[in-house]
């Protein structure tokens, strides 16, 4: 199932997308975005530890 982001949900029901709804998205995309930096470079020192 594919996860739909707030605002083409909001499209969908012919709700407007409001500042607040912008700043919930944002709040919840920075740790993700965080998480998933700190992953790229787990995975790279690991790949690079069996390298070597």
């Amino acid at each position: 199932m594919k996860k739909q982001s707030r605002k083409s949900i909001k499209k969908q029901k012919n709700e407007r997308y409001t500042f607040w709804d912008f700043i919930l998205d944002l709040l919840f995309w920075i740790p993700e975005l965080l998480f998933w930096s700190f992953r790229i470079l787990l995975r790279l020192v690991k790949h690079l530890w069996d390298y070597f």
